[in-house]
């Protein structure tokens, strides 16, 4: 491949690269607007439908946080990808204009050509030239420069033609991308007036709160007391299992895992391998709802009404559609049931880890029994107070919880 050839088919590949990533990216963008629109769709549906709010003042403001966070992102994901037809507007409008120079000139050279070659008397000066050569070879250098004439003059109109067709094509994708455009800037206007309703509403509710901010801190405070014993008891009877399980593997003398953690479950070679095969599935398994919104996170955070107040969430919150089912979330057995406060909660176990379901009103399985990838284990409990419907879900690995977020695939 000659040095040339190799440049053009090096400009071309970066142009193409250049292009497939511009795409890539627009695609991106429209996902993530897309994504976070069905977010807002699935807050209004699972967390405003059924939602009492005079009779759960601090239960609706945290739900209308999340709302606005929500709808706050999706503003960004509108404006990033306003942003990004902005600027692929203002290169094809360059772009545009410099072809343009470039067509203008190129037409204006071909016509003075074409004119020359008319003035010429075409053919029969053709034939002059080549006879009025003194030896073959001037003659012959005449006849290939008269090819290489008109070659020349067949690739200029061809460029024209091509250029031409360039022009129009970048043309056409000016009106695509203004128009687009044009939408996303009357979506991000509805989103804003929208954002800003919320946002009164929620400066509305706080100045509520503020008034029975006594009452309301000795109610919460009360609430975290109970959570943290339920918390308690879920870390009892896992580390009960996993003593007991390892008590029945030593009277019996199984054989068991040798990479088994001292503190972790005794497991059987088939209790390791449903354990791997979970492993795998990191980041793929399906939600324990069939439609929900996240409500509560993992970890150490903020409460989202009293910010100096801060939470140990062992797993995450969904809430989920009234009368909705928990699921199983990987093939298993059922580990333990727990009852708490008239409400309950499923353990399934895969090998070492362990599944959590919690916050049930009705249970449908038994412990001991086996259960599918998404077979129901029970109704998800609808607070009479709240109006809302929301599945606790925790993942643990032997007596160590993990962040559930990490295991499910992406909603």
């Amino acid at each position: 491949m000659s040095r040339k050839a190799l440049l053009i088919f090096s400009v071309l590949s970066l142009m193409f690269t250049i292009s497939f990533s511009q795409t890539a990216k627009q695609k991106a963008l429209e996902k993530r607007r897309y994504q976070l629109q069905q977010e807002i769709v699935r807050v209004n549906k699972l967390l405003f439908k059924n939602q009492k709010k005079e009779e759960n003042i601090l239960g609706y403001l945290s739900d209308l946080n999340k709302r606005i966070q929500v709808r706050s992102d999706l503003i960004k994901a509108i404006v990033a990808e306003a942003n990004f037809f902005k600027n692929e507007i203002s290169k094809n409008e360059k772009l545009k204009s410099e072809l343009e120079k470039e067509l203008k000139f190129l037409k204006e050279d071909y016509a003075q050509m074409i004119l020359k070659s008319y003035k010429s008397k075409s053919e029969q000066s053709k034939l002059m030239f080549l006879l009025s050569s003194k030896n073959f070879y001037q003659g012959y250098k005449r006849f290939r420069y008269m090819q290489q004439y008109a070659d020349f003059r067949k690739k200029q109109g061809d460029t024209i033609v091509a250029k031409t067709k360039k022009i129009a094509e970048i043309t056409s994708d000016l009106k695509v991308q203004r128009n687009k455009k044009e939408a996303l800037a009357k979506k991000n206007k509805v989103e804003a007036d929208q954002l800003a309703f919320e946002k009164a509403d929620q400066l509305d509710l706080m100045k509520q709160i503020k008034s029975k901010e006594n009452q309301y801190l000795a109610d919460l405070k009360k609430k975290q007391v109970e959570e943290r014993k339920i918390d308690l008891e879920i870390e009892r009877v896992i580390k009960e299992a996993i003593a007991a399980s390892r008590a029945r593997t030593k009277a019996k003398k199984t054989k068991i895992d040798v990479n088994a953690k001292p503190s972790g479950f005794a497991l059987t070679p088939e209790g390791r391998a449903l354990a791997n095969r979970f492993e795998q599935n990191r980041g793929k398994l399906p939600w324990p709802v069939s439609e929900g919104v996240v409500t509560r996170n993992y970890g150490v955070i903020r409460h989202p009404v009293y910010k100096n107040n801060t939470i140990d969430s062992r797993g995450i919150w969904i809430a989920t559609k009234k009368n909705a089912n928990a699921r199983a979330v990987f093939k298993g057995t059922v580990l333990a049931i727990q009852s708490v406060s008239g409400r309950y909660a499923v353990y399934v176990q895969h090998g070492n880890y362990i599944s959590l379901y919690n916050n049930l009103d009705k249970v449908y399985v038994a412990k001991g029994q086996k259960v599918n990838l998404k077979q129901p284990l029970g109704v998800v409990f609808t607070d009479k107070v709240s109006g809302n419907t929301e599945l606790k879900f925790q993942v643990w690995r032997d007596s160590k919880k993990q962040n559930p977020i990490y295991w499910l695939a992406k909603m």
